[in-house]
């Protein structure tokens, strides 16, 4: 095996070294991982670092060779490439929207989680060696959705772009352009929603609230595009800042949750009678980044199926969404 340089992904910010080491490569011993620390040879941005060392999104990893001589036997099994089952491949590559040398764009299903966790065992970062196309290892994530959002997830091809990448969304130079149905109507119908969250006691970080005082910062834009009276609306939102299930958060704030949004809208959050998917209405529509290797990618994804069939039974009409990239320059050719 060779050395390994891997880009911490905007969702592993914050993270201490040695618990990345542990989720990453679990047949790893502290006392090993402690050895390998203090000869230098895990390093990061390439200067030498502490167990205790605090991660930052797009920083550079470098993890040495793993062989059974840094490993317990028992627990090589960790460092096989992972296979990716055929049927998960044909559908992983179906999602891919956009693929150059340095960055991939994929439109998510909803329900395919974008990492591991308790009970998560089917997950995007388990397929991404069926992504590797004409290089040598697989594209590394930069951000994440949530597992019920659809839409657009972008994947850096080397190293370089996936901290370029990475970069651009902790800088917030991506705007990022979200579509949803909420259940109401919000008003006005036009804003900012400027409402700090923290993660809620008790729910494992798995949950967030609004909250005023000990909050972080949350900001988003939000505009009805169209309305079925008041019983439910077609919103486009816009946060500029990425804190965890903002959108989903924000738009429960209002009193109008996302349609399906069970986990903050309760049972308000489900169009009771009217035949409509119980699945979360939120999809990643649009996103304009800018391209590692220079200008900008700007990327629209087609909504999910359950979300199409929900907009034809309101009558929404797709051709009355504004431009999300109206007002920019598009520099590099645009996939719309």
């Amino acid at each position: 095996m060779s050395v390994t340089t891997i880009t911490i992904a905007a969702d592993e910010a914050d993270i201490r070294l040695d618990r990345w080491f542990k989720r990453h490569y679990p047949g790893l011993s502290h006392g090993r991982l402690e050895k390998l620390l203090r000869t230098g040879q895990v390093r990061i941005d390439g200067k030498r670092a502490k167990s205790s060392q605090r991660l930052e999104a797009g920083q550079a990893v470098r993890v040495p060779p793993l062989t059974a001589e840094t490993v317990p036997a028992e627990r090589t099994e960790f460092f096989a490439p992972r296979r990716v089952s055929a049927e998960d491949e044909a559908m992983i590559r179906a999602c891919v929207m956009h693929r150059d040398a340095s960055v991939i764009v994929l439109n998510k299903p909803p329900g395919l989680a974008t990492q591991g966790g308790t009970g998560i065992t089917r997950h995007l970062d388990g397929m991404l060696d069926a992504l590797c196309f004409d290089l040598p290892d697989r594209p590394k994530l930069v951000h994440r959705l949530d597992k019920d959002t659809s839409g657009v997830l972008v994947l850096g091809r080397t190293a370089k772009a996936a901290a370029a990448l990475a970069k651009a969304f902790r800088s917030r130079d991506a705007k990022k352009i979200y579509w949803a149905l909420v259940v109401g109507l919000p008003n006005p119908p036009q804003g900012v929603i400027k409402a700090a969250m923290s993660k809620q006691e008790g729910s494992g970080g798995e949950k967030m609230q609004v909250d005023p005082y000990e909050g972080q910062s949350a900001v988003t834009d939000y505009r009805v595009i169209e309305a079925a009276q008041k019983k439910a609306a077609w919103v486009q939102l816009e946060p500029r800042t990425g804190r965890t299930h903002q959108v989903r958060v924000h738009c429960a704030y209002m009193g109008t949750p996302i349609v399906g949004d069970g986990k903050y809208g309760g049972a308000e959050a489900h169009l009771q009678g009217m035949g409509v998917s119980r699945k979360l209405h939120l999809h990643a529509r649009a996103i304009s980044i800018p391209h590692p290797d220079g200008g900008f990618l700007r990327i629209i994804a087609p909504m999910a199926e359950h979300m199409t069939e929900s907009f034809d039974f309101f009558g929404f009409e797709l051709n009355e969404a504004p431009d999300p990239f109206d007002g920019d320059d598009c520099t590099t050719a645009c996939n719309i």
